[in-house]
């Protein structure tokens, strides 16, 4: 990152997406400047299992974005979900130091000692710490607390959740980048990306279960209280819908996928019985025309699977109250016609499609990118923003262009930015 440019990365189990943003002195926000896609074909659940076609399509995204932008790109902040993401959440108990002012007075390095010790859990040797984020903190007996800085009190407690990757699929993703010619700033979450920029404040307090529908698996990141509670990731998504009409129909899966995107549906009120959808013929033979609710059963049935998986996930949480925010679906499977209403029939929750959201710190969101396929990608721009540490709306000049990886650096900007 240089100059006020900050490049994020989504590669995802069918689409890389690379967008550039700017900051524009003018009106004080990130304007994305430059945007490139490229298919996927080197990652399967979210894991790379073909380093020569994942970097092929990284370098190619990037300098597509490059083009459009004019501006040269040297590192950006990439997204990492699939099957191998598990979250969990975790407790620390320290005594607080008393060191500042020579009171009992909780400081940042109280802060830093509690996350340390939340995060102090046995993992597996094949896993890493992918994130730590607070949830709250309780002083002595006095449970719910955002931001214990400056309070008084002896004992110091942390709520935390803990997402973990596997070793190998964090490595790899970032030698892919690195062979790419390009500089990893930091690994975020995929779903927390996406729910920064899809997810409404109001949504996170009351309550929310973010459904990512992707190419290889449908990642959900439940919020509760306004902080992250459950990562939970289903090994099904867009990528087996096209493969059962590939399978059903006999035809190939670039057929079947356009199928899927033109004809596609999962809700039968949505459905004229009328219409009708050719399938190409294979071999020579000649195309056939069925109707067009013969996809929808093929379709349905596979969606119906992954949402009920979602509420078995959902109901083994036994929350003490309802997800008041209800459900937001997005990634690329979320735009299949009907999708909206078989979710909330399902799940028994009001659901919403989840596009990016115009808001007065992005600029530049063009009708392009307001859909849920860029939501992560959108997402990663603006965490790469505040994990950068630079915003201009505060006027902080020693944020600069410090590269912020270190937990405590994290844990100290997070503080920073969520209350101050």
């Amino acid at each position: 990152m240089s100059n006020g440019v900050i490049t994020s990365l989504d590669v995802g189990s069918t689409y890389v997406r690379a967008i550039i943003g700017e900051y524009d002195d003018d009106d004080n926000t990130l304007k994305i400047i430059g945007c490139g896609t490229r298919v996927s074909t080197g990652l399967r659940k979210g894991v790379v299992v073909n380093i020569e076609a994942t970097l092929r399509a990284i370098k190619s995204a990037i300098e597509d974005a490059e083009m459009m932008s004019g501006i040269e790109v040297t590192d950006c902040w990439t997204g990492i979900g699939g099957n191998h993401i598990n979250g969990l959440n975790s407790r620390g108990v320290v005594g607080v130091t008393g060191k500042k002012k020579n009171t009992k007075e909780i400081s940042y390095e109280d802060v830093e000692r509690v996350i340390e010790a939340a995060k102090a859990i046995v993992i597996p040797t094949d896993r890493q710490i992918l994130e730590v984020i607070p949830q709250s903190y309780k002083i002595d007996d006095q449970k719910g607390i955002r931001n214990p800085l400056d309070m008084i009190g002896v004992r110091l407690e942390a709520d935390v959740h803990i997402i973990t990757c596997t070793v190998t699929g964090a490595q790899n993703i970032i030698r892919c980048v690195n062979r790419a010619g390009f500089r990893v700033n930091d690994l975020i979450l995929q779903t927390l990306a996406a729910g920064r920029a899809v997810l409404t404040p109001d949504e996170i307090e009351l309550g929310v279960a973010l459904i990512d529908i992707g190419g290889g698996t449908t990642d959900t990141l439940v919020y509760v209280e306004g902080s992250p509670y459950s990562t939970y990731t289903i090994p099904a998504g867009g990528t087996q819908v096209t493969s059962d009409i590939s399978i059903l129909r006999n035809i190939s899966l670039d057929n079947a996928e356009k199928i899927k995107i033109d004809a596609g549906c999962c809700w039968e009120a949505m459905l004229d019985q009328r219409e009708t959808v050719i399938i190409p013929g294979v071999g020579g033979r000649p195309p056939m025309t069925i109707p067009r609710s013969q996809i929808l059963s093929i379709i349905k049935p596979r969606m119906e699977e992954i949402f009920r998986l979602v509420k078995q996930h959902l109901d083994s949480l036994n929350l003490t109250r309802s997800l008041g925010g209800g459900v937001v679906l997005t990634g690329g499977g979320a735009q299949l016609s009907g999708v909206v209403e078989l979710a909330n029939h399902i799940l028994k929750l009001p659901s919403r499609l989840g596009s990016p959201l115009q808001t007065s710190e992005l600029s530049g969101l063009v009708e392009e990118y307001r859909t849920p396929s860029y939501a992560t990608a959108i997402g990663l721009l603006l965490e790469g923003d505040k994990r950068a540490g630079i915003d201009p709306k505060e006027n902080i000049s020693e944020k600069g262009n410090k590269e912020k990886t270190n937990l405590i650096e994290k844990i100290r900007i997070w503080l920073k930015e969520e209350f101050t």
